[in-house]
């Protein structure tokens, strides 16, 4: 790939600035040169490259399944070559992207203590593997940058006194204050480590398996420049900047979204705009809303960031039977920067955090909906605040298996209400990610917490492929019902232009049992969604529907026609997409 002379100045100018702030008395004109050496090599193929798409980077046609490389295992075949069968022969019309949690070899966390960036883990299989899939899907990978495995190579060179990885990671002294330093989890920031040079102390955001790499050094950033476009060559549609927001550390602050941090996605997406302008980066930043949404930038940081605070507005809601909180977060979504666009899920391989609904939700309301997910098999983790009490960080919990009643009880709705919060996540404006334990209804999977003793396996069974084959082929079996209403969920939702994630967005406010939102696509093509939020009737009123979508109409998921002008009345947790008939050739 080549670029003219006028934009290359034009990139080493804006790249000047970036590395300015970021190494001030650092010979920036040799760091761009070395940023340029160390991407050189991955460029010289261009047909490597994911191409840019024309037009919109996305479409109504984009969802994302998030799964692990091994979550499916069939006989002596590798995991990502039976991953792949599954997604052939039964995603093919349902998905378009497949974000595989990290397949790298690894010490702890399911993937994400990497020990070697650079090769795909060998239990799972080999970068011709990845390859094949993305041969067959968009593919998003993840880039864990805020800190390694201590059994990486990087690690063993700090014990050793060696380069490059003795001045990788950030030491500090542990009589320093420390107390303003915001934490994910409740374990020592400081991981004590034994060198030949003496006791030092490690900075481990996340666990004393996961040390901190430190960016204030140059030399790192460029290792993961070279990892980042190395990912682009092995047919990386997507990067998703794994724990961003803790990036950079300043002692004295809150080291999280520190301007330096900030500025290291903006150089990210630079080097990308103008070397594979075809990839797009998501922030992984699991934080108050506000916060969250920062990562946009002015359109110049990540294209896509989660929508954090759906999946426990979400299961609030669901819980409650009352939308109060979630119609008045999703009404005040703030408008998107020109091409970039939000990520929505309801579930992943993390818990369903809590921290995105601070200053949203009442506490009391938090408390009570801990409460009851630990009546229905979940459990809590807990951060440490900066005057050392513990709060709630993240539910751990299966999401089918936390909507199988509700405050009051348990109840036959659970496959109804389940569907009903996918149904709400698939129309919201973005791009919708479904985790793959959502499309197999799979429950709380206690065995597999007791082996490993972490919270979150409960919500990251690893599949027999034989033994999921015959519950998907057994009808009555929940998993079997949920998965065929799910992937006529994403089939639908393919083939309606009103959600391509650009098209406006106006949430309705018809009450607290409804969930309702009007879609439109350049005013060609309109949609009305509107969802159930109760285990009782609820009423959409012939006035309301006439004034936003008009009779007759027809639901799209099930084919009805409404051809009189009368009121609809949903059953529990049903969900009506409605267009009109005019638009049905649309």
């Amino acid at each position: 790939m080549t670029i003219d002379n006028r934009t290359a100045t034009s990139i080493e100018h804006r790249l000047s600035e970036y590395l300015c702030g970021l190494y001030p008395g650092a010979d920036i004109e040799k760091l761009i040169g070395d940023i340029k050496s160390r991407i050189a090599p991955h460029l010289n193929e261009a047909a490597d490259l994911v191409p840019e798409r024309e037009g919109s980077p996305w479409c109504e046609q984009d969802i994302m399944l998030i799964t692990y490389g091994d979550t499916l295992s069939h006989d002596d075949e590798l995991p990502l070559a039976t991953l792949k069968t599954f997604l052939c022969t039964q995603m093919k019309e349902v998905i378009s992207t497949v974000h595989i949690l990290p397949y790298f070899p690894f010490s702890s966390d399911d993937g994400f203590s990497v020990i070697d960036y650079r090769t795909v883990d060998p239990v799972l299989g080999d970068w011709q593997a990845v390859r094949a899939i993305s041969d067959e899907f968009d593919l998003m990978t993840d880039l864990v940058i805020n800190h390694c495995s201590r059994e990486s190579l990087w690690f063993l060179d700090y014990l050793n006194n060696q380069a490059p990885g003795v001045d990788y990671f950030v030491e500090a002294d542990p009589n320093w204050d420390l107390s303003s330093v915001v934490r994910p989890r409740n374990t020592p920031l400081l991981a004590p480590i034994h060198t030949p040079r003496g006791l030092k102390h490690v900075w481990a955001t996340f666990s004393e398996d996961q040390l901190d790499l430190d960016f204030k050094n140059p030399a790192v950033l460029l290792e993961f420049l070279d990892i980042l476009f190395e990912y682009v060559t092995h047919g990386s549609r997507f990067v998703r900047l794994d724990a961003i927001a803790f990036l950079w550390k300043e002692v004295g602050t809150s080291s999280i979204h520190l301007p330096q941090t900030h500025a290291v996605v903006q150089l990210l997406r630079l080097l990308l705009e103008h070397y594979a302008p075809g990839v797009i980066l998501l922030t992984e930043t699991n934080v108050p809303v506000q916060e969250n949404l920062s990562y946009f930038g002015d359109g110049h940081e990540a294209q896509m960031v989660y929508q954090f605070g759906l999946p426990p507005l979400l299961l609030h809601a669901l819980n409650r039977g009352t939308g109060k909180y979630l119609t008045e977060w999703a009404a005040h979504i703030p408008p998107t920067p020109d091409g970039c666009t939000y990520l929505n899920f309801t579930a992943s391989h993390d818990g369903i955090g809590v921290r995105a609904v601070e200053g949203i939700l009442p506490p009391h309301e938090v408390a009570d909906l801990v409460e009851c997910m630990h009546q229905f098999g979940g459990f809590v983790t807990m951060r440490s605040d900066a005057d050392g009490a513990e709060t709630p960080y993240e539910i751990n919990i299966s999401l089918f298996d936390a909507l199988q009643g509700t405050r009051r009880e348990l109840d036959q709705w659970q496959i109804q209400r389940f569907l009903c919060s996918q149904a709400i996540m698939l129309a919201l404006q973005g791009i919708p990610a479904v985790y793959f334990h959502s499309l197999t209804a799979t429950p709380n999977d206690r065995d597999y917490l007791e082996q490993t003793g972490r919270l979150r396996s409960i919500n990251r069974k690893k599949w027999q492929y034989n033994e999921l084959f015959d519950l998907l082929h057994s009808p009555q079996t929940a998993t079997a019902i949920v998965f065929e209403a799910y992937k006529n969920l994403c089939s639908v939702r393919r083939k309606q232009p009103a959600f391509h994630p650009d098209a406006s967005q106006q949430v309705l406010q018809w009450g607290d049992g409804l969930f309702a939102l009007l879609r439109e696509n350049n005013q060609h093509s309109r949609l009305l969604a509107v969802h159930n939020l109760t285990a009782h009737q609820q009423v959409i009123t012939c006035g309301n529907l006439c004034d936003y979508i008009g009779v007759p109409c027809v639901n799209v998921l099930t084919g009805h026609e409404y051809v009189e002008q009368a009121d609809i009345v949903l059953h529990p947790y049903e969900c009506l997409w409605l267009i009109g008939l005019v638009d049905t050739d649309s």
